[in-house]
């Protein structure tokens, strides 16, 4: 069956500065179209912005205290490893219980992220957000017993 004329994506015309589609050009039938801004590639600060409204409008409060507490664990593993650089490592057992501590906590939180997030609901449908948590905060206590365990 042959398609339609009218089911064929529009074309794309690239420009340096800007990428539009035929869709977004002004055109004699619609008026409308004038609405539509075109997206600018050729500027990291806007295209930064641009994620940066988008996270900040699409994303559900609960993932971004998830975010923020997977921040913190980044910023504490780096003090860990600066501090193991700058000062030494005599007992290197207790820093790599730390650090190892913060990485696996940084995994099961990315995992909590995964699972918490409404895009995913379809990867995860029987997965309820308290089993998630629940999950969650017993991979993590396994992590640090075994943590507190390697420290001696």
């Amino acid at each position: 069956m042959p398609l339609k004329k009218s089911a064929i994506a529009p074309p794309v015309t690239a420009d340096p500065e800007t990428i539009t589609t035929a869709a977004a050009t002004p055109s004699k039938s619609t008026k409308s179209a004038k609405s539509a801004k075109p997206v600018s590639t050729s500027n990291p600060i806007s295209i930064a912005n641009a994620v940066w409204d988008s996270y900040v409008t699409s994303t559900p409060q609960r993932t971004k205290l998830v975010d923020v507490f997977m921040g913190f664990l980044v910023v504490t593993g780096i003090l860990q490893f600066v501090y193991c650089v700058i000062a030494g490592n005599y007992p290197f057992n207790a820093f790599l219980a730390g650090f190892s501590a913060t990485v696996g906590q940084f995994v099961l939180t990315a995992s909590l992220r995964m699972q918490l997030h409404t895009a995913n609901k379809a990867e995860f449908p029987e997965v309820s957000p308290e089993r998630a948590f629940a999950d969650f905060i017993f991979g993590s206590l396994i992590l640090h017993v075994f943590c507190t365990n390697f420290i001696n």
